[in-house]
């Protein structure tokens, strides 16, 4: 028999599909000890503990009875989230960002509400939007940027840069955004208690009047519904039909590019922009937003202009105007640089770190596995150079720290060659065809 939540979750998902101004009401009581018992199973079993410094194993040694506990706190609203412990990891050579861990319990809750939230948002959520959606990744949106420059009639871009989203989103209006379609006061009393919580940095208690804390379950959900009214919604119904010429969007979770037609309808839609977030308590980052020309024409415009052409950034990549080897306009990309320096700072941290604790044998799976998911991400169409030099500085890097771990055998670059052919590790390849032919229905 399966779990009865899981399909009211279904029949929610149907109702809000079929009427999409439905507003739920009963929402709270779906987390119960079954749905939140598989809620706990789909949680990384080694992540990082909270400030409860309880495991995923710990706190599955006495599960039921845990649950059991969680549940009637949860039915008399005498559950109360922990703050996260805050930690920073390195967003480039100068700047950290924060993440918030929850304590184990509190991963569970908010992994259930995530799935509830889901089971309403997918009905609403825009085609344009592509982070943190099920079936949906970066190289969807990659691959959406590409076509719309490729075949839609696209001359210059609007590069956004949403400052510091996660740590200003207004409270005030997260909660209104959920009551457009859910009026469970217990459910969103629930969500309230986890903007609140706030996080622990250096033994302090930080309260938190804005923002939703990144490390947890709830913040992409939490984030892909408030920018659903504030962008995508707005953009559709307001800005589309408002503008001269043609203009599309690719979101994933707070970074969006926008594509127009013409230079006068890319600058109001930057100015529109600005002022629509202001009214939200959110800004766009002065000097990494702009409007730019580009497209098929731009190699030609930046010649007779005597400049280079622009690029632009987004998820990682730079993007930039190019010639297919029949001499046609074709979108590129490439790992941007300041990706890749980080990439290959993060190697030869690691490999300096561990050069001299662990066996040859472990460091080979682990740098397998590092080398694996930098291929899986940058492997995409026209990237083969970037990701190509990506392995080559790594076994650079792999063999001076081997060198340097043993001063009696010492490799020479023809001997560490050869010993790789022996014990080889993954090699570059493209994994994400981002110029396959779409559908003639889907140029249009």
């Amino acid at each position: 028999m399966g779990n009865p939540t899981l399909t009211k979750l279904a029949l929610i998902s149907r109702r809000a599909r079929e009427d999409g101004k439905f507003q739920f009401i009963s929402l709270a009581h779906l987390l119960n000890a079954e749905f939140l018992r598989e809620c706990y199973g789909l949680l990384g079993k080694e992540k990082a503990c909270g400030i409860d410094g309880k495991s995923w194993q710990e706190y599955g040694e006495r599960l039921d009875e845990n649950l059991e506990d969680l549940v009637r706190r949860l039915k008399v609203k005498k559950y109360k989230p922990l703050p996260a412990r805050r930690v920073y990891i390195p967003k480039n050579d100068k700047e950290y960002r924060p993440l918030g861990l929850p304590a184990i319990e509190d991963k569970i809750v908010q992994k259930g509400i995530a799935r509830i939230l889901e089971a309403i948002y997918e009905a609403d959520f825009m085609d344009f939007s592509y982070g943190f959606r099920p079936g949906r990744s970066c190289h969807q949106a990659l691959k959406a940027v590409n076509d719309t420059i490729m075949f839609r009639p696209v001359n210059h871009v609007i590069e956004a840069d949403i400052k510091g989203f996660f740590d200003n989103v207004s409270h005030d209006w997260m909660m209104e955004s959920l009551q457009v379609r859910i009026r469970d006061s217990s459910l969103l009393l629930l969500i309230r208690r986890f903007l609140k919580a706030g996080y622990m940095e250096s033994g302090k208690l930080i309260r938190t009047e804005q923002g939703t804390p990144q490390g947890g379950n709830l913040s992409p959900m939490l984030a892909n519904i408030f920018l659903h009214y504030v962008l995508d919604l707005w953009f559709v119904k307001r800005v589309k039909p408002n503008v001269n010429g043609q203009c599309f969007l690719v979101r994933y979770a707070d970074d969006f590019v926008c594509m127009v037609q013409h230079q006068r309808s890319g600058r109001e839609i930057e100015r529109m922009l600005r002022e629509r977030f202001a009214k939200f308590g959110l800004s766009l980052h002065p000097e990494k937003t702009r409007t730019i020309s580009f497209g098929r024409f731009e190699r030609d415009n930046a010649d007779r202009n005597g400049r280079r052409p622009n690029t632009f950034d987004f998820l990682g990549f730079t993007h930039y105007c190019g010639y297919s080897r029949k001499g046609k306009f074709l979108l590129c990309r490439k790992t941007s640089l300041k990706k890749f320096v980080k990439a290959c700072k993060s190697m030869n941290d690691w490999l300096r770190q561990i050069r001299s604790v662990i066996s040859i044998k472990e460091i080979w799976k682990i740098l397998a596995s590092k080398l694996r998911g930098h291929y899986n991400y940058y492997g995409v169409s026209g990237n083969w150079r970037m990701i190509a030099e990506f392995g080559y500085v790594t076994i650079r890097t792999l063999m001076r720290w081997l060198n340097r771990r043993s001063q009696r055998k010492r490799f020479t670059w023809k001997q560490f060659n050869e010993y790789l052919k022996h014990y080889s590790l993954p090699r570059p390849k493209i994994v994400h065809n981002l110029y396959k032919p779409l559908p003639s229905s889907e140029i249009g």
